[in-house]
């Protein structure tokens, strides 16, 4: 066969030392380290450490002010409510920049610390219309040579409490978006079932996947998980169904907790967390010794919701292990995991990873192994897409529009 690029070098968690040869834009064969390499452009990758594209599974390009006038944080007056930060949120958004162009800001920041694959979830309510939406499918599109992303249509201002919210989220998928949403169906909308009926309803018509943000605590948060994972089942979206956020997860007891996750196993329900700061957030192991996949994503990037964030996903696996009391090798690589392989379950991700037949995505890195990229997270990545460099040193370099 015939290679359009051989890639030298490329070393391997766990020290296996191979020439990864690509042929439009996926791995076609993983050549011995000592092989002569010839007939096709050949790359120097200088003995380094080649990960998979890191999969951020959770963050909002419509909210983000990075790369904007910085906004201080504004505090709510009674304790965290997800209210009062929408509405915060409405007021800040007012003020920013054009949203296309803090989008691109944080697309660039997110690409140059190694991400290739992404789900965003964008504003569709009766606050905003479609308009949210529209501008970022446009951005999508500009950027679909440096990155894959996911769209979630997300009603952030409620489905029932934000009249024609229904209704958006249905063209919301004809227009363009790639799944449905939902937020807080018992707090938020107070009326699950109601609530569930909308976003399954949408979901069963379009054919597409469900990813609910849930931030609920104790057993408010368990039932109505309970209540997700039924009608996953019952709809027979195994696989297809993910939570987000899930902090009632982080503050039940073990018993319940346990009863829960082999809830979700049976039902094939996913559970992002970013482990927030100061919040109960479910705890990895246990979920995934059940056998429920855990995912991450960086959330919210210097936004309303928080003054944090830097879009670096190995940063992020760092963060999970540190809250997760990771020390052990095996437990550092589960934290990595949590942000390649896991991730790209969760998202249903096609030709993922470092094998024969897999999209050429991948992150160039200096450390030894993963468990010392996990704790170092080392910078001067080169990162690559469909074997093409897309970002080095903290540059984009591939930018086509």
């Amino acid at each position: 066969m015939a290679f359009d690029k051989i890639f030298l070098n490329a070393r391997f968690d766990g020290g296996a030392r191979h020439h990864i040869a690509v042929k439009d834009g996926l791995i076609a064969a993983l050549l011995p380290a000592d092989a002569p390499a010839s007939g096709a452009e050949t790359v120097d990758l200088g003995n380094a450490l080649i990960v998979p594209g890191f999969v951020e599974g959770h963050i909002h390009l419509d909210t983000s002010f990075y790369g904007d006038a910085w906004r201080p944080h504004k505090p709510c007056t009674a304790g965290f409510n997800v209210h009062e930060r929408v509405a915060f949120q409405a007021e800040n958004m007012a003020e920013a920049a054009p949203m296309d162009v803090r989008a691109r800001n944080q697309l660039d920041l997110c690409i140059i610390n190694g991400s290739t694959q992404m789900r965003s979830h964008v504003m569709v309510d009766g606050s905003v219309g479609l308009k949210s939406l529209e501008t970022i499918l446009r951005v999508r599109e500009e950027y679909r040579s440096l990155i894959d992303i996911q769209l979630v249509a997300f009603p952030q201002s409620g489905i029932l409490t934000s009249p024609g919210t229904p209704q958006l989220l249905d063209e919301a998928i004809g227009l363009g978006a790639n799944l449905v949403g939902g937020l807080d169906p018992a707090s938020f909308d107070r009326d699950v079932e109601k609530h569930l009926d909308v976003v399954f309803g949408v979901a069963e018509k379009h054919g597409v996947d469900v990813d609910i943000h849930l931030h609920d605590m104790g057993t408010l948060g368990a039932f109505e998980i309970e209540q997700i994972a039924a009608r996953t089942r019952a709809l027979g979206m195994e696989g297809h169904v993910a939570i987000s956020h899930a902090y009632g997860l982080g503050d039940i007891i073990a018993d319940q907790l346990k009863g829960i996750a082999d809830i979700l196993a049976r039902s094939g329900v996913a559970i992002m967390t970013n482990a927030p700061g100061a919040r109960a957030f479910p705890p990895i192991l246990a979920l995934r010794s059940a056998g429920v996949t855990v995912f991450s994503g960086n959330d919210n990037i210097r936004d309303s919701w928080w003054p944090y964030g830097d879009g670096d996903m190995l940063r992020r696996a760092t963060t999970l292990g540190y809250r997760s009391g990771f020390n052990v090798d095996e437990e550092l690589r589960v934290a990595f995991e949590i942000v390649t392989t896991s991730g790209a379950k969760a998202l249903r991700l096609e030709g993922y990873g470092l094998h024969v037949g897999a999209k050429a995505d991948f992150v160039a890195l200096d450390a030894e192994h993963v468990p010392e990229a996990v704790v170092a997270v080392p910078q001067g990545r080169a990162v690559y897409k469909a074997g093409m460099l897309v970002a080095r040193d903290g540059r984009i370099v591939g930018k086509q529009r």
